[in-house]
Protein backbone atom coordinates (compact mmCIF):
# COMPACT_ATOMS: atom_id res chain seq x y z
CA UNK A 1 0.00 0.00 0.00
CA UNK A 2 1.28 3.45 -0.87
CA UNK A 3 2.13 5.98 1.84
CA UNK A 4 -0.39 8.34 0.27
CA UNK A 5 -3.17 5.94 1.25
CA UNK A 6 -2.10 6.21 4.89
CA UNK A 7 -2.37 10.01 4.83
CA UNK A 8 -5.92 9.96 3.46
CA UNK A 9 -7.71 8.26 6.32
CA UNK A 10 -9.81 9.87 9.04
CA UNK A 11 -11.75 8.06 11.77
CA UNK A 12 -13.65 9.20 14.84
CA UNK A 13 -16.57 8.32 17.11
CA UNK A 14 -19.23 11.03 17.37
CA UNK A 15 -21.63 11.61 20.27
CA UNK A 16 -24.51 10.12 18.32
CA UNK A 17 -26.27 7.03 19.71
CA UNK A 18 -26.08 4.11 17.34
CA UNK A 19 -22.99 5.31 15.47
CA UNK A 20 -20.02 3.18 16.44
CA UNK A 21 -17.57 4.92 14.12
CA UNK A 22 -17.23 7.34 11.21
CA UNK A 23 -14.53 6.42 8.70
CA UNK A 24 -13.42 8.45 5.67
CA UNK A 25 -10.69 7.16 3.36
CA UNK A 26 -9.13 7.67 -0.06
CA UNK A 27 -7.35 4.53 -1.21
CA UNK A 28 -5.43 4.38 -4.47
CA UNK A 29 -3.75 0.99 -4.18
CA UNK A 30 -4.93 -0.66 -0.97
CA UNK A 31 -7.14 -3.75 -1.23
CA UNK A 32 -8.47 -5.17 2.01
CA UNK A 33 -8.81 -8.94 2.48
CA UNK A 34 -11.80 -10.96 3.63
CA UNK A 35 -12.90 -9.87 7.10
CA UNK A 36 -15.99 -9.30 9.22
CA UNK A 37 -17.36 -6.50 11.39
CA UNK A 38 -19.58 -6.68 14.44
CA UNK A 39 -21.46 -3.59 13.23
CA UNK A 40 -23.47 -2.65 10.14
CA UNK A 41 -21.39 -0.93 7.45
CA UNK A 42 -23.18 1.91 5.63
CA UNK A 43 -20.95 2.95 2.72
CA UNK A 44 -21.01 5.62 0.02
CA UNK A 45 -18.32 6.19 -2.60
CA UNK A 46 -17.65 9.77 -3.72
CA UNK A 47 -14.97 9.10 -6.36
CA UNK A 48 -14.04 5.95 -8.23
CA UNK A 49 -15.65 2.63 -7.34
CA UNK A 50 -15.10 -0.35 -5.07
CA UNK A 51 -15.36 -3.96 -6.13
CA UNK A 52 -16.15 -6.34 -3.29
CA UNK A 53 -17.33 -9.86 -2.52
CA UNK A 54 -20.09 -10.45 0.03
CA UNK A 55 -21.29 -13.96 0.83
CA UNK A 56 -19.30 -15.17 -2.19
CA UNK A 57 -21.07 -12.88 -4.67
CA UNK A 58 -19.35 -9.94 -6.40
CA UNK A 59 -20.77 -6.44 -6.03
CA UNK A 60 -19.81 -2.88 -6.93
CA UNK A 61 -20.42 0.65 -5.68
CA UNK A 62 -21.21 3.20 -8.40
CA UNK A 63 -21.78 6.80 -7.29
CA UNK A 64 -25.56 6.62 -7.07
CA UNK A 65 -25.72 3.73 -4.63
CA UNK A 66 -25.62 3.24 -0.89
CA UNK A 67 -24.06 -0.05 0.16
CA UNK A 68 -25.24 -1.69 3.36
CA UNK A 69 -23.02 -4.56 4.50
CA UNK A 70 -24.39 -6.59 7.42
CA UNK A 71 -22.41 -7.64 10.51
CA UNK A 72 -20.76 -11.06 10.76
CA UNK A 73 -20.81 -11.61 6.97
CA UNK A 74 -17.33 -11.72 5.36
CA UNK A 75 -16.46 -9.18 2.68
CA UNK A 76 -13.37 -7.73 1.03
CA UNK A 77 -12.76 -4.73 -1.24
CA UNK A 78 -10.46 -3.31 -3.88
CA UNK A 79 -10.37 -0.34 -6.27
CA UNK A 80 -12.41 -0.84 -9.44
CA UNK A 81 -10.87 2.19 -11.19
CA UNK A 82 -7.23 3.18 -11.89
CA UNK A 83 -7.33 6.15 -9.51
CA UNK A 84 -8.70 4.16 -6.60
CA UNK A 85 -11.72 5.30 -4.59
CA UNK A 86 -12.81 7.80 -1.96
CA UNK A 87 -15.38 6.49 0.49
CA UNK A 88 -17.31 7.57 3.55
CA UNK A 89 -18.49 4.92 6.00
CA UNK A 90 -20.77 4.78 9.03
CA UNK A 91 -20.60 1.79 11.35
CA UNK A 92 -23.98 1.35 13.04
CA UNK A 93 -24.84 -0.87 16.00
CA UNK A 94 -27.84 -3.18 16.43
CA UNK A 95 -29.98 -0.38 17.89
CA UNK A 96 -30.41 0.95 14.35
CA UNK A 97 -30.65 -2.32 12.41
CA UNK A 98 -31.31 -5.73 13.94
CA UNK A 99 -29.84 -9.11 13.12
CA UNK A 100 -33.16 -10.18 11.59
CA UNK A 101 -32.33 -7.93 8.62
CA UNK A 102 -28.97 -9.57 7.87
CA UNK A 103 -30.47 -11.98 5.33
CA UNK A 104 -32.23 -9.30 3.26
CA UNK A 105 -29.08 -7.15 3.29
CA UNK A 106 -26.97 -10.05 2.04
CA UNK A 107 -29.42 -10.59 -0.82
CA UNK A 108 -29.01 -7.02 -2.08
CA UNK A 109 -26.42 -4.83 -0.33
CA UNK A 110 -26.26 -2.08 -3.00
CA UNK A 111 -29.28 0.23 -2.81
CA UNK A 112 -29.93 2.52 -5.77
CA UNK A 113 -31.87 5.24 -4.02
CA UNK A 114 -30.98 8.90 -4.77
CA UNK A 115 -32.87 10.18 -1.71
CA UNK A 116 -31.07 7.79 0.60
CA UNK A 117 -27.73 8.60 -1.04
CA UNK A 118 -28.28 12.33 -0.51
CA UNK A 119 -29.34 11.85 3.11
CA UNK A 120 -26.28 9.78 3.95
CA UNK A 121 -24.01 12.41 2.41
CA UNK A 122 -25.75 15.15 4.42
CA UNK A 123 -25.33 13.16 7.63
CA UNK A 124 -21.60 12.82 7.04
CA UNK A 125 -21.35 16.59 6.61
CA UNK A 126 -23.16 17.17 9.91
CA UNK A 127 -20.98 14.63 11.73
CA UNK A 128 -17.88 16.73 11.02
CA UNK A 129 -19.40 19.57 13.08
CA UNK A 130 -19.35 18.97 16.86
CA UNK A 131 -22.38 20.50 18.56
CA UNK A 132 -24.87 19.44 15.90
CA UNK A 133 -25.60 16.05 17.43
CA UNK A 134 -29.38 16.59 17.48
CA UNK A 135 -29.41 17.25 13.75
CA UNK A 136 -27.22 14.18 13.21
CA UNK A 137 -29.58 12.00 15.27
CA UNK A 138 -32.58 13.31 13.33
CA UNK A 139 -30.95 12.64 9.97
CA UNK A 140 -29.81 9.18 11.08
CA UNK A 141 -33.35 8.33 12.19
CA UNK A 142 -34.73 9.15 8.73
CA UNK A 143 -31.95 7.12 7.12
CA UNK A 144 -32.77 4.18 9.39
CA UNK A 145 -36.43 4.32 8.41
CA UNK A 146 -35.59 4.30 4.72
CA UNK A 147 -33.17 1.38 5.14
CA UNK A 148 -35.88 -0.56 6.95
CA UNK A 149 -38.28 0.12 4.08
CA UNK A 150 -35.81 -1.37 1.61
CA UNK A 151 -35.06 -4.41 3.73
CA UNK A 152 -38.66 -5.14 4.74
CA UNK A 153 -39.57 -5.60 1.07
CA UNK A 154 -37.22 -8.57 0.94
CA UNK A 155 -37.65 -9.86 4.46
CA UNK A 156 -40.51 -12.30 3.88
CA UNK A 157 -39.01 -13.79 0.74
CA UNK A 158 -35.43 -13.92 2.01
CA UNK A 159 -34.19 -17.48 2.50
CA UNK A 160 -32.54 -18.32 5.79
CA UNK A 161 -28.76 -17.92 5.67
CA UNK A 162 -26.64 -21.02 5.67
CA UNK A 163 -25.63 -21.49 9.29
CA UNK A 164 -25.01 -25.18 10.01
CA UNK A 165 -25.08 -26.11 13.67
CA UNK A 166 -21.40 -27.07 13.91
CA UNK A 167 -20.19 -23.84 12.30
CA UNK A 168 -22.49 -21.78 14.48
CA UNK A 169 -21.18 -23.44 17.63
CA UNK A 170 -17.61 -22.56 16.68
CA UNK A 171 -18.61 -19.00 15.89
CA UNK A 172 -20.24 -18.71 19.31
CA UNK A 173 -17.03 -19.98 20.93
CA UNK A 174 -14.95 -17.45 19.00
CA UNK A 175 -17.33 -14.64 19.95
CA UNK A 176 -17.10 -15.62 23.62
CA UNK A 177 -13.30 -15.70 23.53
CA UNK A 178 -12.34 -12.83 21.27
CA UNK A 179 -9.68 -11.67 23.71
CA UNK A 180 -8.64 -14.93 25.36
CA UNK A 181 -8.71 -16.91 22.13
CA UNK A 182 -9.18 -20.65 21.80
CA UNK A 183 -7.08 -23.39 20.24
CA UNK A 184 -8.47 -25.55 17.47
CA UNK A 185 -8.04 -28.76 19.46
CA UNK A 186 -9.92 -27.33 22.43
CA UNK A 187 -12.69 -25.98 20.22
CA UNK A 188 -13.03 -29.32 18.44
CA UNK A 189 -13.29 -31.11 21.77
CA UNK A 190 -15.98 -28.72 23.00
CA UNK A 191 -18.17 -29.23 19.93
CA UNK A 192 -17.29 -32.93 19.50
CA UNK A 193 -15.84 -32.67 15.99
CA UNK A 194 -12.58 -33.46 14.24
CA UNK A 195 -10.45 -30.28 13.93
CA UNK A 196 -10.15 -30.51 10.13
CA UNK A 197 -13.89 -31.07 9.75
CA UNK A 198 -14.57 -28.12 12.05
CA UNK A 199 -12.42 -25.77 9.95
CA UNK A 200 -14.09 -26.96 6.74
CA UNK A 201 -17.57 -26.57 8.24
CA UNK A 202 -16.87 -23.03 9.44
CA UNK A 203 -15.22 -21.90 6.19
CA UNK A 204 -18.01 -23.48 4.14
CA UNK A 205 -20.74 -21.78 6.16
CA UNK A 206 -19.22 -18.33 6.45
CA UNK A 207 -16.72 -18.03 3.61
CA UNK A 208 -13.88 -17.17 5.97
CA UNK A 209 -11.46 -19.25 8.04
CA UNK A 210 -11.87 -19.32 11.84
CA UNK A 211 -8.58 -17.47 12.45
CA UNK A 212 -9.59 -14.73 9.99
CA UNK A 213 -12.90 -14.31 11.78
CA UNK A 214 -11.19 -14.04 15.17
CA UNK A 215 -8.65 -11.49 13.99
CA UNK A 216 -11.43 -9.41 12.40
CA UNK A 217 -13.28 -9.31 15.72
CA UNK A 218 -10.10 -8.32 17.56
CA UNK A 219 -9.32 -5.54 15.09
CA UNK A 220 -12.86 -4.19 15.46
CA UNK A 221 -12.38 -4.00 19.22
CA UNK A 222 -8.99 -2.35 18.71
CA UNK A 223 -10.56 0.33 16.51
CA UNK A 224 -13.00 1.33 19.24
CA UNK A 225 -10.31 1.50 21.91
CA UNK A 226 -7.96 3.51 19.70
CA UNK A 227 -10.70 6.04 18.98
CA UNK A 228 -11.28 6.28 22.73
CA UNK A 229 -7.65 7.43 23.05
CA UNK A 230 -5.95 4.26 24.28
CA UNK A 231 -2.32 3.74 23.28
CA UNK A 232 -1.61 0.99 20.73
CA UNK A 233 0.49 -1.00 23.22
CA UNK A 234 -2.39 -1.04 25.71
CA UNK A 235 -4.90 -1.86 23.00
CA UNK A 236 -2.85 -4.85 21.89
CA UNK A 237 -2.98 -6.31 25.39
CA UNK A 238 -6.69 -5.57 25.81
CA UNK A 239 -7.76 -7.17 22.55
CA UNK A 240 -5.85 -10.44 22.63
CA UNK A 241 -2.85 -9.68 20.43
CA UNK A 242 0.54 -11.04 21.41
CA UNK A 243 2.15 -7.60 21.37
CA UNK A 244 1.95 -4.24 19.59
CA UNK A 245 3.74 -5.57 16.53
CA UNK A 246 1.18 -8.37 16.25
CA UNK A 247 -1.64 -5.81 16.46
CA UNK A 248 0.02 -3.56 13.90
CA UNK A 249 0.46 -6.34 11.38
CA UNK A 250 -3.18 -7.43 11.43
CA UNK A 251 -4.59 -3.92 11.85
CA UNK A 252 -2.75 -2.55 8.82
CA UNK A 253 -3.77 -5.55 6.73
CA UNK A 254 -7.48 -5.09 7.54
CA UNK A 255 -7.79 -1.30 7.87
CA UNK A 256 -5.01 -0.04 5.61
CA UNK A 257 -3.21 2.11 8.19
CA UNK A 258 -1.21 1.51 11.36
CA UNK A 259 -2.96 1.71 14.77
CA UNK A 260 -1.04 4.86 15.67
CA UNK A 261 -2.03 6.63 12.46
CA UNK A 262 -5.62 5.53 12.88
CA UNK A 263 -5.73 6.75 16.50
CA UNK A 264 -4.76 10.30 15.52
CA UNK A 265 -6.57 10.47 12.16
CA UNK A 266 -9.61 12.33 13.45
CA UNK A 267 -7.76 14.89 15.52
CA UNK A 268 -7.26 18.48 14.53
CA UNK A 269 -10.66 18.75 12.86
CA UNK A 270 -12.79 18.83 15.99
CA UNK A 271 -14.03 15.34 15.29
CA UNK A 272 -13.04 13.09 18.16
CA UNK A 273 -15.93 13.47 20.53
CA UNK A 274 -16.11 10.54 22.93
CA UNK A 275 -18.48 7.63 23.06
CA UNK A 276 -22.25 7.61 22.88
Amino acid sequence: MADQDQRNVSAWRPRVPGVVEVFHAHYTEYAYPMHVHDAWTLLIVDDGAVRYDLDRHEHGTPHDTVSLLPPHVPHNGSPATPDGFRKRVLYLDASRLGDDLIGPAVDGPDLRDPVLRRRVGQLHSVLTLPGDELEAESRLTLIGERLHEHLRLRHRESPERRDPVLARHLRELLDERVVLGIGLEEAAALVAAHPAHLVRAFSGAYGIAPHQYLMSRRVDRARRLLLAGRAPADVAALTGFYDQAHLTRHFKRLVGVTPGRYRTSGRGAGRAGGGS
